[in-house]
């Protein structure tokens, strides 16, 4: 499975319009989470985040809001914050603008935010234009890789911490294909960072 665990510097220069890290303001971590809310993930990535104070930014996708509407208002009732990450989990290379715009505004009837990350990071080129007039494009410069068979849980752990710098955005997932992997690496995750003097934000909302 190709990806990168550290976004080069010269994609995010690239493609600056997408935001990839926030500014390195007083050591502060940007944990996120895509694909839920899941039955059998989130509601555990939820105790686990209260545990420790930590507060996250959770990228939902609208059909899985629909299944699970009090999941969903769990996260924010616990002050997390919340992205759209389309209706169907859409690949935006594999699909034209018209289609993969109608996914996104159908998502944003269930999630209230004008946060958007593109699933797989896979954004619509044709449509972005059109995007950036309603969201902040989120992607991220860290990724742990729990959803990568090949990475264990170690592997996870290590993605994370060996590139941990203020400002960083980090990519987990609470989907079930991959849940005991990610529910073991965070904790290791939070308090090790902890230990480095980071402390965690939610993603700050278009103004």
């Amino acid at each position: 499975m190709n990806y990168w665990v550290k976004t080069p510097i010269l994609v995010q220069r690239i493609f600056s319009q997408l935001i990839w890290s926030l500014p390195q303001n007083k050591s502060k971590v940007y944990l996120t989470f895509d694909d839920g809310p899941t039955e059998k993930v989130t509601e555990d990535l939820l105790n686990i985040l209260s545990q420790y104070k930590v507060k996250a930014t959770f990228f939902c996708v609208g059909a899985n809001v629909a299944k699970r509407p009090d999941i969903y208002a769990k996260i924010i009732d616990q002050g997390h914050h919340i992205g759209n990450h389309s209706m169907t989990h859409i690949d935006g290379w594999r699909c034209g603008k018209k289609a993969y715009l109608a996914d996104v505004k159908n998502a944003s009837k269930h999630i209230k935010s004008n946060l958007f990350r593109p699933p797989y990071g896979k954004l619509n080129w044709r449509a972005k234009a059109a995007l950036l007039k309603e969201y902040r494009i989120i992607m991220w410069d860290v990724a742990g890789g729990d959803f990568d068979s090949k990475c264990s849980q170690d592997n996870v752990v290590q993605n994370v911490l060996s590139n941990l710098h203020s400002g960083n955005i980090i990519v987990l997932h609470d989907n079930e294909k991959f849940r005991e992997k990610t529910l073991t690496a965070l904790p290791l995750i939070i308090e090790k960072s902890l230990e480095k003097g980071f402390s965690f934000s939610p993603i700050p909302y278009l103004d």
